[in-house]
């Protein structure tokens, strides 16, 4: 397969699930509960969905913030606005193809503030560093508060605990397997891969390092919490969702995360993940699918909003550079 045949599949395939997953749960519903959902994202409170974007753009800015901690020790310090909006700008050119924004990231760093663009990709790969961990212990904290519903639902819908077990320890040994191989290899691609991983390693650890090493700590939770809290502050615009607990929402979250993965932006299947996860507490297929279009709505307007400023303004507040 040539390199312009991957890089369009990679554009076009999630792009091409979205479309079909959109499909999938217009088919999937019937006219009425696409009627009743629909009433129920008309008549959210705009108070609580407005809440929800400024969190999220609260996270961007810690993001933001954050970002300069890895900066700093290689002498850099970038203006706080650029950083802001090359941040918004990502996320909306990530709408559009998967990881663009994160190609446009350095680049744009280097344009404006005069970082070369290795190192601040290299601080683009540690933040993501971070977010995978950060991810893995949400999702780990998750399964822990409520393991026996989890395994019950995953059991009621075809997947027996066994079978899960069986995979997971599979799983583990392959990891193990494939980790010694690698250790122990001398070819030049089990090489690189193994100085990819040490870096990852490296740039992950480093912020334990770093003079800045407790203000970053507490920017990642402080994201991760404006992420978990868009999501919560959602609950109030459905009536069956209202009494719904922050650890029950945690496993919508984490299904909502999960699914942000595979389409651009989550688009068709973030709203169906947010559901299923949903109605492992008895909320309605009706209900979850207006919670999950609510948020997965909320979270598109404000990127693409804030982000297509973002595009106009940069160049604009930059213009003598």
């Amino acid at each position: 397969m040539n390199k312009q045949l991957k890089k369009i599949l990679k554009t076009i395939l999630p792009i091409a699930l979205g479309v079909f997953f959109v499909w999938y749960w217009y088919n999937s519903t019937s006219a009425n509960d696409r009627q009743q959902i629909l009433y129920y994202i008309k008549k959210a409170d705009l108070f609580w969905v407005g809440f929800s974007m400024v969190l999220g753009i609260l996270g961007h800015v810690s993001r933001a913030i954050r970002w300069n901690y890895l900066l700093k020790p290689m002498g850099y310090k970038p203006s706080l606005s650029n950083n802001v909006l090359i941040i918004l700008m990502s996320y909306f050119a990530n709408l559009g193809v998967p990881r663009m924004g994160d190609l446009l990231r350095a680049p744009a760093l280097a344009t404006y503030e005069n970082v070369p663009v290795e190192k601040g990709f290299g601080t683009i790969v540690t933040e993501r560093v971070i977010d995978v961990l950060m991810l893995f212990a949400i999702i780990a904290i998750t399964f822990l508060l409520h393991t026996d519903i989890i395994l019950s639902y995953l059991q009621e819908i075809g997947l027996p605990i066994n079978k899960i077990l069986i995979l997971l320890f599979l799983g583990l040994a392959g990891l193990a397997i494939f980790t010694f191989y690698i250790k122990k290899a001398k070819n030049s691609i089990a090489i690189k891969i193994k100085d990819f991983i040490n870096g990852l390693m490296e740039g992950a650890l480093s912020i334990f390092k770093m003079k800045n090493k407790w203000p970053f700590i507490f920017h990642t939770l402080f994201i991760w919490g404006c992420y978990i809290g868009m999501l919560w502050v959602i609950k109030f615009t459905i009536a069956e969702t209202m009494s719904l607990s922050l650890s029950q929402l945690m496993v919508a979250f984490v299904a909502g995360a999960l699914a942000m993965m595979f389409t651009n932006g989550g688009i068709g299947l973030y709203p169906i993940a947010v559901s299923k996860a949903l109605a492992i507490f008895g909320i309605s297929a009706v209900s979850g699918d207006a919670f999950g279009w609510i948020m997965w709505i909320a979270q598109t307007i404000m990127i693409v909003v804030f982000g297509a400023i973002s595009f106009l303004i940069l160049p604009l507040l930059n213009r003598n550079r």
